[in-house]
């Protein structure tokens, strides 16, 4: 993949929901590297369901953005909830690489533990987490852990390092984690 320096990545995070809503609104910041905004994609996932892969894919592809996207970057695997993505099926359907970048270490046990006990169909979702690899990448400021399909983990850890400002998280996803929230609560709280 070239990986020059001023290529286009779409971040996606969540809003903040409770277990009581149905769905939850999820973002999308196309971002020419490190930090240019250009876009702002918006679609709708069931809390806790099982529609995010197909969603994304949809939105992904109808965009007019797609052909410029190098890299969709995710705040972690799944959204709403448990509504896990199976990115390897984003990046046969729609040609675009995924990476997922999360702060802390997977713990796998735990998942299992909470799938189990509050989701139906939860074996199919765990079998999700469990077979995506995930490897750690040291920055400036702290250890994440990232999983990648369509491009290698260099590839990934240097599009992580070319999109990153500030922290550890690319600006693409710390965007479209302030829209997300900004949407809901009619300001921007917390961090990606």
């Amino acid at each position: 993949m070239n990986l020059k320096n001023h290529i286009r990545v779409l971040g996606i995070d969540d809003s903040p929901f409770t277990f009581d809503e149905k769905e939850v609104s999820v973002v999308g910041v196309v971002t020419r590297l490190p930090s240019y905004i250009e876009g702002i994609l918006h679609f709708k996932v069931t809390v806790d369901g099982n529609d995010a892969t197909l969603k994304l894919i949809e939105t992904l592809n109808a965009s007019r953005f797609k052909p410029q996207i190098r890299a969709v970057l995710m705040d972690g695997i799944a959204l709403g909830g448990f509504n896990v993505v199976d990115i390897q099926k984003v990046f046969e359907s729609t040609g675009v690489p995924v990476v997922t970048i999360t702060r802390d270490e997977p713990d796998l046990s735990s998942m299992k533990k909470a799938l189990r006990e509050h989701v139906t169909e939860w074996e199919s979702r765990y079998e999700l987490i469990e077979k995506t690899r995930v490897h750690k990448v040291s920055t400036s400021h702290k250890d994440i852990h990232v999983a990648c399909v369509g491009l290698n983990d260099r590839e990934a850890n240097t599009i992580i390092s070319k999109s990153t400002v500030r922290g550890c998280i690319p600006e693409a996803i710390r965007v479209a984690h302030l829209v997300a929230s900004g949407m809901k609560t009619g300001e921007s709280r917390g961090k990606a």
